[in-house]
């Protein structure tokens, strides 16, 4: 069987190249479930994969694409039959082994989630891994004791796909959310999502001597990572949390030990990539009901497959407001 793949290799000189090729069947990786890739979306870590960044692709040729959705074309494992629609997110597929960015794709069953009855394979990746994210981090966040009388809850980076769907799940529970962006054009876009006020990145990211601030945030869903980290966390509520996702600000951060030993403050570490199954079931289930598509719809673009690479440098950047998603086709 032949399929359409968005096919990244390294030339002899190192660079990056990324074109729409023709490919056989034979060229896919070892997996229980072959799947019809009906949407994939853009993530950051695609970025990075399509780019030759972060050093997540090991092997060439490759096929990115770190969530997907589709139909079982076949299947050697029983909990899986032709004509099932699923959903994949994580487990470093796109990554390690060849990812969405194709008409096919093929996977180990382990890796696989049921796509849920009301929601359909391109609602699925409007969601996709920057939903599911989201979704975890706010679970976390609650699980550890967060509610809505406690006051703000602070969203970096809200003008991305983790931090937008973010921000409009906290307002659809009731929560104040704080939406911290340095883009003005995603003002009015996170406003409509139900964020209660608009903070310009600038603001937190002001260098300060002092080991801690006035108490302010009861929660974050930090996307951000580097410098501001440091300063978010002087500002913590005692007892609350900070949920961390993402380091487009950088890996590293100076802050010290004061928060966490006067205020008691949590820094929660989020992973999506090594869910267990039933808690990513769970998590989907939950977005299934509560994501809403409609009012998310304006944040949504669909791109061609061979216009990813363009989109990546965009991702990277920080340009790209809400979701990207693509019809694996020329």
């Amino acid at each position: 069987m032949k399929f359409l793949a968005l096919v990244t290799e390294k030339n002899e000189n190192g660079e990056i190249i990324n074109s729409v090729q023709q490919l056989d069947e034979s060229y896919l990786p070892e997996g229980e479930i072959l799947v019809k890739v009906e949407w994939a979306g853009l993530n950051y870590k695609d970025g990075l994969c399509l780019s030759g960044g972060g050093g997540l692709v090991r092997n060439y040729p490759h096929v990115a694409g770190i969530d997907f959705a589709g139909s079982v074309i076949s299947s050697t494992d029983n909990r899986y039959k032709q004509g099932d629609k699923v959903i994949l997110t994580g487990w470093r597929v796109g990554e390690v082994s060849w990812g969405g960015y194709a008409e096919l794709a093929r996977v180990r069953a382990d890796y696989l989630v049921p796509l849920p009855a009301n929601m359909s394979t391109r609602e699925a990746m409007i969601i996709g891994t920057a939903g599911f994210t989201a979704q975890l981090a706010i679970s976390r966040l609650k699980e550890n004791g967060l509610t809505k009388e406690m006051g703000e809850i602070l969203v970096t980076g809200a003008g991305g796909g983790v931090g937008s769907i973010a921000t409009m799940l906290l307002a659809k529970e009731g929560f104040t959310v704080a939406a911290l962006t340095g883009r003005e054009e995603t003002k009015q876009a996170l406003l409509d999502l139900g964020a209660n006020l608009i903070i310009d990145r600038s603001e937190l990211m002001k260098e300060t001597k002092k080991i801690l601030e006035s108490e302010r945030w009861a929660g974050v869903i930090d996307n951000v990572g580097g410098p501001m980290l440091g300063n978010i966390l002087k500002s913590v509520k005692y007892g609350c949390g900070v949920a961390a996702i993402g380091l487009a600000g950088g890996a590293n951060w100076n802050a010290s030990i004061i928060p966490f030993i006067i205020r008691a403050v949590n820094l929660y570490g989020i992973d999506s990539v090594m869910v267990p199954f039933k808690k990513r079931q769970k998590i989907w289930q939950y977005l299934a009901q509560n994501f809403a598509q409609e009012k998310y719809a304006p944040l949504v673009s669909e791109v061609a497959l061979k216009d990813l690479p363009k989109y990546a440098g965009k991702i990277l950047k920080g340009e790209i407001m809400g979701r990207i998603i693509v019809q694996p086709k020329n």
